[in-house]
């Protein structure tokens, strides 16, 4: 029999860039994640297949285990690119190279399945990582140090079935489970963009900007966190923290928000969610409101209700 292995998808919603710096994070799991199977075969390959939430097969790929080494020939029946499935060896390089629980002689049928279009950027690479880092019974947060980098933040999301504030901490980062659903949440909607953002290249930009600027702006980003979570937090008090979080993070990132870039007429507020300028943002606004985004072509307005997960899932 399989087993299966289950990751939810993630969205930050304070300390985007800053938390690679120790800021506190308030993330949340999404009700969309990536669900893998795994089987032994018998012999030292890995056949690996990926469907798209549709149900589609979106590529296979066979990888042979020789000599502690993960070697592959690219399939003419492959419709993705060379460098996913080089990145896809490399990782699974990775997981043999820091696994003591697995045989690759065995050899494994994997089959990947993810909930949300791999555009919305609610996390293929990290619920991969975790999935992949479940199964091997290795650290994902040393995995993802060795493949995809970044904060880690999202690796917790998928791991975690309530919000969370996080703290970089290396390979042991700090994580608590928080209460957060606010009783406005009827007013709260996530707004696609339809620009995915490419995450390592947004990182190499706030890797360049002035370091004292990004030190000053944590004790400000800090504090908003915090009082995201103040029991009875008013709508108007909500809107009132996430504005100025999105003014902190303009000055640092010396970038206009998003709000002033695309939305300027738009009464209510408006937050990026992780890298500016691509995936999704949250809205505030009533729901005859988001006909506002619709009208301009952002057409995928999902309620808060139904993108964070709430309960614990079960097989």
């Amino acid at each position: 029999m399989p087993k299966n292995y289950y990751a939810h998808g993630k969205l930050l919603l304070t300390a985007e860039y800053v938390v690679l710096d120790g800021a506190k994070a308030l993330a949340i799991p999404t009700k969309f994640g990536q669900k893998m199977t795994v089987k032994e075969i018998g012999d030292p390959v890995i056949k690996w297949s990926s469907f798209l939430a549709d149900g589609s097969l979106w590529f296979s790929q066979e990888f042979v285990f020789t000599e502690e080494k993960i070697g592959y020939q690219l399939e003419e029946k492959n419709n993705t690119n060379e460098e996913v499935v080089k990145n896809l060896a490399e990782i699974l390089q990775e997981v043999a190279t820091l696994s003591f629980h697995l045989d690759f002689q065995q050899g494994y049928e994997i089959n990947s399945f993810l909930e949300f279009p791999r555009n919305w950027g609610l996390g293929s690479s990290s619920t991969l990582i975790q999935n992949l880092s479940q199964w091997a019974q290795i650290n994902p947060y040393q995995l993802l140090e060795k493949t995809f980098g970044g904060s880690g933040y999202d690796i917790a999301c998928a791991e975690f079935d309530t919000p969370i504030i996080y703290e970089r901490n290396k390979l042991d980062p700090k994580i608590a489970p928080v209460n957060f659903q606010p009783n406005f949440s009827d007013q709260l909607f996530f707004v696609y963009l339809n620009q995915k953002k490419n995450s390592r290249e947004a990182i190499r930009h706030y890797r360049s900007l002035e370091a004292i600027k990004k030190a000053s702006s944590i004790a400000e980003i800090n504090q908003i966190t915090t009082s995201l979570l103040k029991p009875n937090l008013s709508l108007s008090e909500f809107e009132t923290q996430i504005n100025r979080h999105e003014e902190v993070l303009s000055k640092v990132l010396q970038t206009p928000s998003i709000k002033k870039q695309l939305f300027s007429d738009y009464k209510d507020s408006i937050k990026s969610l992780g890298g500016w300028g691509g995936d999704f943002v949250l809205a505030t606004g009533t729901q005859e409101m988001m006909s506002y985004f619709k009208d301009l072509g952002y057409t995928t307005v999902i309620p808060f209700s139904e993108m964070i997960f709430s309960s614990k899932r079960k097989y």
